[in-house]
């Protein structure tokens, strides 16, 4: 009986060990040499690594397009959320504050400016944004790059997702490859040195 009982335990060490240590990895291995790189380096039009896809930058001037707010001032070893409640005067301040200066930035009203332009991602580093943001942004860019408006707009929506599948998600626009494809563009007057200056 207890050498009947070690046997079948063998037996099924045996399986799992060919199944887990053996099959599973070389399966991944076959995959991985299969499926195309999913590389997120974003490099300028000189091959400069300029970003990743993956990562929110920080801009200034009217020229880019403008991530979601960071709580932690886009520094990926700082990443996270304030973790204020909806209702603290702080958090409260903060986003009224941002609504007034992407109205005043914007020409538009209050009232129109998206969710995602006032409140940071859980990261405080999402590349991403809502078309609706996007799309608030494109006469002011389109202005100070010197770019027509049908220009930028075939830009915005080049570097839209949709959702997986159609349904899993929302649409969003990637911030990052978005202001890349802006700097490598000829005849903007974007300093194409770097999104931050």
């Amino acid at each position: 009986m207890l050498i009947r009982q070690a046997l079948t335990g063998l037996k099924a060490l045996l399986v799992f060990t060919l199944l887990l240590g053996l099959a599973y990895p070389l399966t991944m291995v076959l995959i991985a040499q299969v499926v195309p790189t999913q590389d997120s380096t974003i490099r300028n039009a000189d091959g400069k690594v300029v970003g990743s896809a993956l990562m929110a930058q920080p801009v200034t001037g009217d020229d880019w397009f403008y991530p979601r707010p960071s709580a932690g001032d886009y520094d990926g070893l700082a990443s996270g959320a304030s973790n204020l409640a909806a209702t603290n005067p702080e958090l409260v301040a903060a986003i009224t504050a941002r609504r007034t200066e992407i109205a005043e930035r914007e020409d538009v009203d209050p009232a129109r400016i998206p969710a995602d332009a006032v409140t940071a991602s859980a990261s405080g580093l999402d590349p991403e944004i809502s078309p609706e943001y996007a799309r608030l942004q494109i006469d002011r860019v389109a202005r100070e790059t010197g770019l027509s408006r049908e220009e930028v707009t075939t830009m915005v929506e080049r570097n839209t997702k949709q959702p997986i599948l159609g349904f899993i998600g929302e649409p969003r626009v990637n911030v990052v490859t978005l202001n890349n494809d802006l700097q490598n563009t000829p005849g903007t007057a974007v300093d194409v040195a770097d999104p931050e200056n």
